[in-house]
C-alpha cells in the first residue's frame, strides 16, 4: 500500500464559495430565476450574495469541481495536508472564509490573490428542497500559469504523486494543465481529468485543449451526458453506446503506453462503466438509496472522483476504487451541499469481493 505523504494529490480549480440559504419563492421569482436550474450571474443578480448575507441565515460551503473532489479525497484519507488545491481568489472576506474552511478540512489551499476581482461565489437559493444556483466566477476566472511556475508552488507539484483537474480549468488555464500533465508523464505520476460538462466538448477551443491533454491522461472521469457530447465531437456514430464511447476514450493514443488509460463513466443510478484500453469493459451496479435519503445531488460526481482517487492512491484495485467512489457519492447525496456527515467511517472490502460486484 502506497504511503500518503503531504501534498500527495494536487489539483487546479475554479474555487468558489457556495452561499446557501432558504429563501421564499418570491425572492427567486423576483430575479427571473428558476428552481432546479443554474445560471451565471448578471448585473441584475449581482446583488444576491450581499442580500443573502444581510437578510438570511446562510451556510458557507467550499465549491468548485476539482476542489470538491480534493476535499472528498482528503476526508476519505483522513490524514491532514494530504492534498493541495490551486486557483485564484480575491482579497476579501469570502476568500478568508474559503481558506479557513478548506484548511479546517485538512486541504492545503495555495491560491493566487487577485486584488482587483472578488472571490468567485455561487448563491444557492433553496425553496422546499429545490434550488436555484447563481454563479459568479470572479477571480476564479483569472488563474494564470505564472503562479503555477513560481518556485514555492512548483515545489508542491514536484512533491505530489497524483494530479486531478476538472475540465472546467480548460476554460481558464489550459497551458497550466498541459504543464502538469507533461510533468506527470515524465516522472511516472498519475494524471487524471474529468470531462466535467458537455460544453467542454461542444466548444471547439476547449475540445482542442482537451484533445491535447488526452495523451497524458491515465484516468478519465465523466458522466453519461458528457461522454455522449465527447462522442459526438469526436465524430462517433450516433448509435454508439456510452460503453462504446468509454472504450473509444480508453483506446485513444497515450504517451506512456506502459500504463494504459482507463475511462470511468457514471450514469446516475445506472451502473458505472469502466473501460480499459485492451477492450475490457466492466460495469458496477450503484447501491440504491431510499427516496427519503436523497437530499441533494450537487457534488455527487465530484465526491465520486475523490473517493475513487483515495482508494487508487493506496494501490487498491479498480473495483475497490469504484466501491470507495460509490460510498463517497452516497454520503454526499444525503447532505445539503457537499458537506461531510462527520469523520469518514468507510471500511474497504477485499479485492475479491469488490471484483465480484462487476459485470463484464
Amino acid at each position: 500500500m502506497a504511503e500518503i505523504t503531504e501534498g500527495f494529490l494536487l489539483g487546479i480549480d475554479n474555487p468558489l464559495l457556495d452561499i446557501s440559504a432558504e429563501v421564499p419563492l418570491e425572492f427567486i421569482q423576483k430575479y427571473g430565476l428558476q428552481l432546479n436550474n443554474a445560471t451565471l450571474s448578471t448585473d441584475e443578480t449581482a446583488e444576491i450574495p450581499a442580500i443573502l448575507v444581510k437578510d438570511y441565515k446562510v451556510t458557507y460551503i467550499p465549491g468548485g469541481a476539482s476542489q470538491n473532489a480534493i476535499r472528498t479525497f482528503q476526508w476519505m484519507i483522513g490524514k491532514p495536508r494530504s492534498s493541495v488545491v490551486l486557483g485564484s481568489v480575491g482579497k476579501d472576506d469570502f476568500a478568508n472564509i474559503l481558506i479557513e474552511r478548506i484548511s479546517s478540512e485538512g486541504v492545503i489551499p495555495l491560491y493566487s490573490v487577485d486584488e482587483t476581482t472578488p472571490t468567485g461565489n455561487c448563491s444557492v437559493l433553496i425553496n422546499a428542497h429545490e434550488r436555484s444556483l447563481v454563479a459568479s466566477l470572479g477571480a476564479a476566472n483569472n488563474y494564470k500559469i505564472d503562479h503555477l511556475k513560481t518556485p514555492e508552488i512548483w515545489s508542491y507539484v514536484e512533491k505530489a504523486k497524483y494530479f486531478y483537474i476538472s475540465g472546467y480549468s480548460l476554460t481558464v488555464v489550459p497551458d497550466g494543465m498541459e504543464l502538469i500533465a507533461k510533468h506527470a508523464n515524465e516522472t511516472g505520476k498519475f494524471f487524471s481529468i474529468n470531462l466535467s460538462a458537455p460544453f467542454i466538448s461542444q466548444v471547439p477551443p476547449f475540445f482542442n485543449s482537451l484533445k491535447n491533454l488526452l495523451p497524458y491522461v491515465d484516468i478519465l472521469f465523466g458522466n453519461e451526458g458528457e461522454a455522449r457530447a465527447f462522442g459526438t465531437a469526436s465524430g462517433l456514430d450516433e448509435s454508439a453506446s456510452v460503453a462504446d464511447i468509454a472504450l473509444y476514450i480508453a483506446r485513444l493514443p497515450k504517451e506512456n503506453a506502459s500504463r494504459p488509460r482507463i475511462a470511468v463513466i457514471t450514469q446516475g443510478s445506472s451502473p458505472t462503466i469502466v473501460a480499459y484500453a485492451d477492450g475490457t469493459i466492466h460495469t458496477y451496479p450503484v447501491p440504491p438509496l431510499l427516496p427519503e435519503q436523497m437530499v441533494d445531488f450537487n457534488g455527487a460526481g465530484d465526491s465520486f472522483v475523490g473517493g475513487f482517487l483515495s482508494s487508487h492512491a493506496k494501490g487498491e484495485t479498480i473495483a475497490q476504487s469504484i466501491n470507495a467512489a460509490q460510498y463517497a457519492a452516497r454520503q454526499i447525496i444525503q447532505q445539503s451541499g457537499l458537506q461531510f456527515p462527520g469523520p469518514c467511517d468507510f471500511v474497504q472490502v477485499s479485492a475479491d469481493e469488490a471484483a465480484s460486484r462487476a459485470t463484464a
